[in-house]
């Protein structure tokens, strides 16, 4: 069964309506806030609306292998040791990207470059595939040992639902079955973050009592709903760093008006955006006077010393995403045998770099004309600034594209709402198939956009006025 993106949100939101979902407390919790995301995603995996993830699974000796520096960060990275306060935290994001020399979080560093001369702070760093790439500074401490604690935690522990949740919990499921004809294991997956948003939230109110900082930034907030009701328990401002696209079928941040009764106990406080583009009012539950358009950085440093480059008229640049690679890889491939006289560049994702020759068996050619980037060597702004077009779905990236002046073209598949906007606006065009790119590939006249609306250079007084007055 095959769904579409904007399907899958709609009976989520009609049955928090129906339900008041986001408002029901479940052992003690808002329960269905804390597996909104992870449910959306289990569901377009499993109708086959998007595609497994690509990047390489960690085998068992992989696991193994990795408990004992888990153990050692517990012990000597240990987030609680030390007895000084701080003004500010910050959770980053767990992947890391080499950029100035060293792994770093790109949607964060700019924050603790800003913080060094004036501030004390700390950040608090998740291991990502079960490491940590960055450099050892003294001002990064590791929250292995919370989640070491936590998996100990859900093992030896388990929840009683009263009748009354188990009521709630049977209809939604029976609900959720019946619109995606799915065996929904509800009662499971409410077990598991229930028990983890336990343990976390009471280890981070702990932690935040000991550091008493003014405020903590993070990325990926509808990751962390511990450490968001632990602060504003504590009432600590919570500023969440913008790491990615925003849009209305985005559950993280996608509450509708008909799902609002009241605010969202896990939303932050404060979102700071790449540009004035990103944030709904009508389906986000922030205040317009709350998201605070700061730029963004990386793109900024990065796209410096390529954004002035003439781009190769005749280059077309694919941008690949693991959930719909097996389907963008065949177009990739089927269009460069059709445009001989065009040069096809194929862009992987990080996280396909290792398993793409499995996956992705068109790839894997003689085309004189085509050639895959499976490294993160070749700068990826580099190749917006020498490519004409660029083709996807709906990576962020897209959007950087657009900055280079990329004429864009989208792929009509499962995801594509996420992009309406932009569709619907003109700057760029939705097609079908191969034909349908080959005929509107010089034809295609975007609308002009203002490419600040998107990305516009880090504000640092803004910044500055933000930490100043929180």
């Amino acid at each position: 069964m095959s769904v579409s993106v904007s399907d899958i949100c709609e009976v989520f939101f009609d049955l928090e309506e129906k339900y008041d979902l986001n408002y029901q407390e479940i052992q003690g919790c808002f329960a269905w806030q804390l597996i909104r995301m992870y449910l959306y995603y289990d569901i377009t995996r499993r109708t086959g609306t998007f595609g497994a993830p690509q990047q390489k699974s960690l085998s068992i000796l992989d696991k193994i292998k990795s408990f004992t520096p888990f153990v050692k960060n517990s012990l000597f990275s240990n987030p609680f040791t030390g007895n000084g306060t701080k003004d500010i935290l910050i959770f980053d994001h767990p992947r890391k990207v080499l950029f100035e020399g060293e792994f770093r979080d790109i949607y964060s560093y700019f924050l603790v470059d800003l913080l060094k001369n004036d501030y004390s702070f700390e950040v608090l760093e998740a291991p990502y595939l079960n490491k940590h790439f960055t450099k050892n500074h003294d001002y990064i401490k590791y929250t292995d040992r919370i989640q070491l604690g936590s998996y100990i935690y859900k093992k030896r522990n388990k929840i009683e639902f009263t009748q009354k949740e188990m009521e709630l919990i049977s209809n939604v499921r029976r609900e959720l079955e019946t619109a995606f004809d799915l065996d929904i294991n509800l009662e499971w997956i409410l077990t598991i973050h229930i028990l983890n948003f336990q343990y976390d939230y009471k280890k981070y109110k702990e932690l935040f009592k000991k550091r008493n900082p003014k405020m903590i930034f993070v990325v990926v907030a509808y990751e962390n709903q511990a450490i968001v009701k632990a602060a504003k328990d504590l009432g600590i401002e919570v500023i969440e760093l913008q790491h990615g696209t925003i849009t209305d079928y985005h559950l993280g941040y996608s509450y509708p008006l008909k799902t609002r009764t009241g605010g969202i106990a896990y939303f932050p406080d404060k979102i700071l955006t790449f540009g004035d583009y990103w944030i709904n009012e009508e389906t986000s539950p922030i205040s317009k006077d709350n998201v605070v358009p700061i730029g963004f950085s990386y793109f900024e440093a990065q796209s410096k010393d390529f954004i002035d480059i003439k781009s190769h008229e005749r280059q077309v640049l694919f941008i690949s995403q693991g959930v719909i690679g097996k389907y963008l890889s065949k177009l990739a491939y089927d269009f460069a045998c059709e445009m001989k006289d065009y040069d096809i560049i194929y862009k992987l994702h990080p996280g396909e770099y290792e398993t793409w020759r499995e996956n992705y068996p068109e790839l894997v050619n003689d085309l004189d004309n085509f050639r895959v980037i499976d490294n993160s060597e070749t700068p990826l702004y580099q190749l917006f600034a020498e490519s004409s077009y660029q083709v996807g779905a709906f990576s962020t990236a897209i959007y950087e594209g657009l900055m280079f002046n990329c004429k864009t073209f989208i792929v009509d598949v499962p995801g594509v709402e996420y992009l309406s906007d932009l569709i619907d606006k003109g700057y760029v065009y939705k097609v079908s198939d191969v034909n349908n790119l080959k005929d509107n590939l010089k034809d295609f006249n975007p609308k002009d956009y203002d490419k600040n609306f998107f990305f516009k250079n880090l504000d640092y007084d803004l910044l500055r006025r933000v930490i100043k007055n929180g």
